[in-house]
């Protein structure tokens, strides 16, 4: 989808909107909806806490099937040995020999994944208001679609697995934080690890920052971000990396679902967006 920019007298850029919320398309309530405009801060605190509190509450109550998710779990771990690239005992082995990295990797578990997601989310906002909806969505779409797949096929996570002698890292050096094991394994479905949704929102972090950033190091840090996720949900066995290309695949379908609703990926809508409304002249210096 096509924007223009004009340059002002004073060397500012002023960005068109998108001609998908224009005209036509972006009269009645619908267009209205699908038109980017300038996100209101107190609407998404509160649309993010609602979204996520509801989200733990739905993947929570999705029963726990145990037997099921066992078996699930087994014919994972076959599969993969089928193929040669059942890698996570070797990698779960090797980092728990190294007791400051995978107490490292516990916390990194246990915590990143809300701490950059959130930072990621105000990065968007502040710098890339016009923007910030449509990444928003794919988000919220990819994070639902997860649900669907919690209750679908519920699969124990490798540190679950009967006779599968993976180590259950945070138990073995009692770190704290995690909800998959210890006192608070109570509070979280432990048979919810298809998607990993560790990989879905670190990806969606890495991408969104990839394709945004215009530090090159920040860049660099967006493709290493789910790289190192991937790793660490593998080496603290808390997942298969077939977990991980279920994550992979909810991200798509919500990167897809953005593109229909705004007509374009996140990343092509204008950076800021100057709403006219239907037939209002537009101002002097600034492109229809």
């Amino acid at each position: 989808m096509g924007d223009s920019t004009v340059t002002e007298p004073e060397g500012r850029e002023q960005v068109a909107v998108p001609r998908v919320v224009t005209g036509e398309a972006g009269r009645g309530p619908l267009g209205r909806l699908r038109r980017p405009r300038r996100p209101r801060l107190w609407f998404e605190i509160l649309l993010v806490a609602v979204s996520y509190w509801t989200y733990s509450l739905i993947r929570n109550a999705v029963p726990e099937q145990r037997a099921e998710a066992l078996r699930n779990a087994r014919w994972i771990w076959r599969v993969e040995h089928d193929l040669g690239v059942a890698v996570e005992q070797s990698v779960n082995h090797a980092a728990n020999s190294v007791t400051w990295l995978i107490v490292g990797m516990n916390y990194y578990y246990a915590t990143l994944h809300f701490v950059i997601t959130i930072g990621v989310l105000v990065w968007l906002y502040r710098w890339h208001p016009g923007r910030y909806a449509a990444t928003r969505l794919a988000l919220f779409a990819t994070t639902g679609v997860a649900l669907v797949g919690y209750y679908l096929f519920p699969l124990a996570p490798p540190r679950l697995m009967h006779g599968g002698h993976f180590v259950d890292t945070v138990l073995r050096h009692h770190t704290w934080g995690s909800m998959a094991s210890g006192d608070l394994k109570h509070m979280s479905n432990q048979y919810a690890a298809m998607p990993s949704m560790h990989i879905g929102w670190s990806l969606w972090c890495g991408l969104t920052v990839f394709a945004l950033a215009s530090v090159p190091w920040a860049r660099v840090l967006g493709l290493v971000y789910p790289a190192a996720t991937l790793l660490v949900i593998v080496a603290t066995a808390n997942h298969f990396w077939l977990d991980a290309v279920g994550g992979v695949v909810c991200l798509c379908f919500g990167f897809a679902v953005a593109r229909l609703w705004y007509g374009s990926l996140p990343h092509a809508l204008p950076r800021r967006v100057t709403v006219q409304a239907a037939g209002e002249p537009v101002p002097a210096g600034r492109s229809a």
